[in-house]
């Protein structure tokens, strides 16, 4: 996103639409409607504002209206676009049939996840049996630090970038051992450099591992990677490493000469 002072500067800038969108924004896991009221608190806007803009916005057809509430929800519209964006984006085509195969061969959760500026979101979420609804959804966006396959990524990126990275990304508690320290995540992303996969434990949710490997572009450098996630209680060390790495390594680098053009 642009500062005020670029966007004032900028006359190809339109400030109606981006209003529109921070109220398209402004909907998520812990928002999934609202009323204009919570709406113009979320946005800072003033209410008469938001009143126009979600007035549009629902005849546009991208927010739904309860008839007797008034809330306002996201309309089907969302995934029109979702749609729109899984053709436009290559990756996620040359990889799935990969991730499925993976996925059958583990038989556990397994993702796709690309660097959102200082976030991942996962693109492709293949689900296991034990797997919560949350953990299903594609397009949820994490702080990149705080996961394996952030620390993946970030692991493949000149130093310069990734101690930039380290020092300024955001962090974000989710369990009681979410680990806030940025000495220990550069280690944990010096290790990944010199070993090609990361492994965090407890840091999305007690008892859950993650294990990730970067898909590398032409230039070395990784945008996205792929996850598998498995449950500490039936997944030590050497289970991990002797039946889940190789095969998530595999996968990660088939799919890099993909992306050469």
């Amino acid at each position: 996103m642009t500062d005020s002072g670029e966007t004032k500067r900028d006359t190809l800038f339109v400030g109606a639409l981006a209003k529109g969108l921070r109220v398209l924004r402004a909907f998520d896991e812990s928002k999934p409607e609202m009323s204009l009221g919570e709406l113009a608190r979320r946005t800072g806007m003033d209410k008469s504002t938001i009143q126009r803009l979600a007035n549009t916005l629902h005849h546009e057809g991208y927010l739904d209206k309860d008839p007797n509430t008034r809330r306002l929800r996201p309309s089907h519209a969302w995934l029109e676009l979702a749609y729109c964006y899984y053709w436009s984006d290559p990756l996620v085509g040359m990889a799935v049939p990969k991730l499925i195969e993976l996925s059958r061969q583990l038989g556990e959760t397994i993702n796709l996840a690309e660097i959102s500026g200082d976030h991942i979101i996962y693109v492709s979420r293949l689900p296991c049996k034990r797997t919560y609804f949350a953990a299903t959804i594609i397009g949820r966006r994490l702080p990149a630090l705080s996961t394996s396959v952030g620390r993946a990524i970030l692991s493949t990126w000149p130093e310069a970038e990734r101690e930039a990275a380290i020092e300024t990304w955001p962090l974000k508690v989710f369990t009681p051992r979410t680990v806030m320290d940025r000495d220990e995540i550069r280690q944990s992303i010096n290790e990944t450099t010199a070993n090609g996969f990361s492994v965090t434990r407890d840091q999305m949710l007690l008892n859950e591992v993650a294990i990730a490997a970067p898909i590398l572009g032409p230039d070395g450098r990784a945008l996205a990677g792929v996850q598998c996630s498995v449950s500490a209680y039936t997944w030590d060390d050497e289970r991990l490493h002797s039946e889940i790495l190789p095969g998530l390594l595999d996968t990660a680098n088939s799919i890099s000469p993909a992306l050469r053009p």
